[in-house]
């Protein structure tokens, strides 16, 4: 991580911000991931306690591909960060009552991610940040960790497998089909990867889909801290 790192700064495509929401967006996406297993366990489902997914220690949720080697040839070649944790294990068949509880399981850590959000938007304006001329380092953190959350939970709210808004649209597949959907849904990934490489390449007012996106959230994100 030290050596991406480097390798970015040294290719001049970062900046002290982008550290910053880079680590925050780490510590966010590993919350979501436990998120999902503290539910799972909740409603019978130990698979991930069991493979000491329930920790908040970053390095056993790190998928190299993901975590790292896409990051860095995504914002070396396209200046946007793109990436992903390594899913925590979810076995649905041990749930109490899988059909239902899948679900909740799956909205677990988009919900994670818009509480961190209301919290860093009542601490940014009860605190008085959004009146500061320049604001201190810590309360860039917690700007920066409203957006990263706020980004997160309304990228994953998106109902397209694998991400987790998917769950919803999951439940009305009818039973006897679920075996099979949760098989192929494993594979599903690659083509969402394939899916934002291509949002890169559709443009709409001059910049990137995904980029356009992105500054749509920054400006709800502004606009909820009172700076918009």
């Amino acid at each position: 991580m030290v050596a991406v790192v480097a390798l970015l700064l040294s290719a001049h495509r970062i900046t002290g911000d982008d550290i910053v929401l880079f680590c925050v967006i780490v510590g966010s996406i590993i919350l979501h991931e436990v998120a999902h297993g503290w539910v799972a366990n909740f409603f019978g489902d130990d698979t991930a306690k069991r493979a000491g997914r329930l920790s908040l220690n970053p390095l056993v949720h790190v998928d190299p591909v993901g975590t790292l080697i896409i990051p860095a040839l995504m914002v070396l070649s396209t200046g946007f960060l793109f990436g992903w944790a390594k899913p925590v294990p979810v076995d649905t068949r041990r749930l109490r009552s899988p059909r239902n509880q899948s679900v909740l399981v799956a909205l677990a850590g988009p919900a994670l991610n818009l509480t961190l959000v209301a919290l860093a938007a009542i601490l940014f304006r009860l605190g008085g940040a959004a009146n500061e001329v320049n604001p201190s380092f810590g309360w860039q953190i917690v700007f920066f960790a409203g957006f990263a959350n706020l980004a997160l939970a309304l990228y994953n709210l998106i109902p397209i497998p694998p991400l987790d808004g998917s769950a919803l649209l999951e439940r009305m597949i009818p039973a006897s089909l679920w075996p099979d959907y949760l098989r192929l849904r494993r594979y599903l990934l690659p083509v969402l990867v394939v899916v934002i490489l291509l949002s890169l390449y559709v443009h709409v007012g001059g910049t990137s889909l995904i980029s356009h996106v992105s500054a749509s959230i920054g400006t709800l994100w502004m606009h909820i801290c009172g700076l918009g």
